[in-house]
């Protein structure tokens, strides 16, 4: 197996605490020693002298096939036919490693994209994160997404959206996206947060909730939830949901007990940051009042102990795909979280969303070789990772999937799609 050596490099592990002048070691897939020293005899060397070395980073809120669709009156990323989304998503994920994600996590995919991604990338034709599968938005007749497809269309179900009325049907459901390769189910439990449909509503019932936690965790897969209100996030959190995605409502009960449960909290809060310049109207007005308490609450559901990861609906008209890291300059400046606290959410809390503390996350001896290689310090100036070009080493398994430090470069493979 080759040996690497990155040397002369400043480390920054998952705990956004650096360790400069060091010695990274890498064999075969497993980083070997972290500290100081020369390169061991026979390795490739690598001079990281003015750049940092930290984890591979951790998208837990991805949508492989969304797009903004304009006039057609579909929802984003259920437009097109399973080979073309499956085509769409092989181009975003590739634009995910490139900016230096090595780990997504879905929030919800239709025709079961992203269980064909990971096959596809498991049999290794084709390069890109490792994922883990998300299913179709799961709820009720007439919830949200539900209200994208009108009555007189067509009967049966839609693509990216499983209908489901009791707890039998939900229960069934949630089988069947298992059976279909989902490893986080998705249920719609409210409105809100960019969606139609008002803040206080539930859109599903708080027995058809617990069939699909109940179902899900009988069959090991985790649930997530679209939630924009404190009452279905204190109800979803008590009966064992695994992560809340977006959060509009959270407050100090709220933090306590998810802290408590050890549930994961993505904010998503990027894409009603970028949207408020462009909406208006009493919609758009609650969306920012609820963006802005959230910004402003997260230190302290961060200092409680809440593990909040990144994340969000890239792929729409106000968030496009290969912006991802932007988001951790965007929490910095908006929040006025640290940039330390950034890269945790980004690295250490997205490997144990995904199940793999312990293996990825961080940088140390016996970890999983997920690491990049940055130009200067994003503890200095997180924005740097904002920018692909700062990437300049994207190491996934041991494997060099991005390398502009080599004598020949090697460049992530990014499929080219005409109006992706």
């Amino acid at each position: 197996m080759s040996i690497t050596a990155i040397t002369n490099v400043t480390v920054i592990d998952g705990a956004g605490q650096r360790t400069e002048a060091a010695t990274v070691v890498v064999d075969g897939e497993r980083i070997t020693h972290v500290g100081k020293g020369p390169a061991p005899a026979g390795a490739t060397v690598i001079d990281g002298t003015g750049c940092s070395v930290m984890p591979g980073l951790f998208n837990c809120h991805y949508h492989s096939s969304y797009r903004l669709v304009g006039s057609t009156g579909l929802p984003i990323g259920m437009e097109g036919s399973p080979g073309f989304l499956t085509l769409r998503g092989a181009h975003n994920c590739a634009l995910a490693l490139n900016s230096g994600f090595t780990s997504v996590i879905s929030a919800g995919t239709p025709h079961a994209v992203d269980a064909s991604l990971k096959a596809a990338m498991d049999e290794g034709i084709m390069r890109g994160p490792r994922i883990m599968a998300g299913s179709r938005d799961v709820s009720t007749t007439a919830h949200t997404q539900d209200k994208y497809f009108h009555w007189y269309w067509a009967p049966g179900q839609h693509p990216g959206v499983l209908v489901c009325d009791g707890p039998e049907e939900f229960r069934k459901g949630v089988r069947t996206e298992i059976k279909r390769g989902a490893e986080y189910i998705k249920v719609f439990a409210t409105p809100g947060h960019s969606v139609r449909g008002a803040y206080d509503q539930m859109e599903i019932s708080p027995d058809e909730l617990r069939a699909v936690i109940d179902a899900a965790h009988e069959r090991g897969v985790k649930v997530r939830a679209h939630i924009a209100n404190k009452k279905a996030i204190m109800m979803a959190v008590e009966y064992g949901l695994d992560a809340v995605d977006h959060g509009d409502g959270i407050d100090d009960e709220c933090i306590a007990l998810m802290a408590e449960r050890g549930t994961f909290l993505i904010p998503s809060c990027f894409f009603p940051f970028r949207s408020q310049h462009r909406r208006t109207g009493y919609h758009a007005d609650v969306m920012r009042s609820e963006m802005l308490a959230m910004l402003a609450i997260l230190p302290k559901a961060h200092a409680a102990g809440v593990k909040i990861v990144l994340g969000d609906d890239y792929g729409t008209l106000w968030l496009e795909h290969g912006e991802y890291g932007k988001e951790l300059g965007f929490y910095v400046d908006e929040s006025g979280i640290s940039p330390a606290d950034a890269i945790t959410w980004a690295t250490r809390n997205g490997a144990d969303m995904m199940g793999m503390a312990g293996e990825l996350g961080d940088i140390r001896p016996g970890m999983l070789a997920d690491l990049l290689i940055v130009k200067g310090d994003p503890l200095v100036d997180i924005n740097l990772l904002g920018d692909t070009d700062n990437v300049l080493v994207v190491m996934k398994n041991g494997e060099f999937e991005k390398n502009l430090m080599a004598d020949q470069p090697v460049r992530v493979a990014i499929p080219q799609l005409v109006n992706a």
